[in-house]
């Protein structure tokens, strides 16, 4: 019997499902179907959902439009998961129904992180030596 390769990138069934999860959550979003105060004022993007293996969870990345209160808008989603999965799962037509957990998204400040340092004073300066080389070549 062959052993499966064991692999840590998602499989593409993994990603069709999150893809269209992502769509469903951000149209359910957008809709204003959620009833609370923190979450009716303000605009939520949904970058990422990553599901499991076994597509019974679903870990969506979201962030509120300019950053602010992020883990208060995670924790408000996080109380209204059951609804969400209520309202989401239909349209998936998958055979189990995935939970749902909230996460604030970081890659934003990861994206900032490495912008600054590619415009720090060092990396400019190491630019700037290659270029000389380049030109004396």
């Amino acid at each position: 019997m062959a052993k499966k390769a064991t692999s840590s990138a998602p499989s593409q069934r993994m990603l069709r499902v999150g893809e269209r999860v992502r769509h469903e959550l951000s149209a359910l979003l957008a809709r204003g179907e959620i009833i609370d105060p923190l979450i009716e004022t303000v605009t939520i993007t949904v970058p990422e959902v990553r599901m499991s293996t076994d597509l019974r969870l679903a870990n969506c990345y979201v962030m509120p439009l300019g950053g602010g209160n992020a883990e208060d808008v995670a924790k408000a989603l996080n109380t209204h998961a059951k609804f969400i999965r209520g309202r989401i799962t239909p349209a998936l037509g998958l055979k189990f129904a995935p939970e749902f957990r909230f996460l604030v998204d970081q890659t934003f400040d990861e994206y900032g992180r490495i912008d600054a340092i590619l415009r720090s004073d060092r990396v400019q300066r190491d630019l700037a030596r290659d270029d000389e080389d380049d030109t004396e070549q």
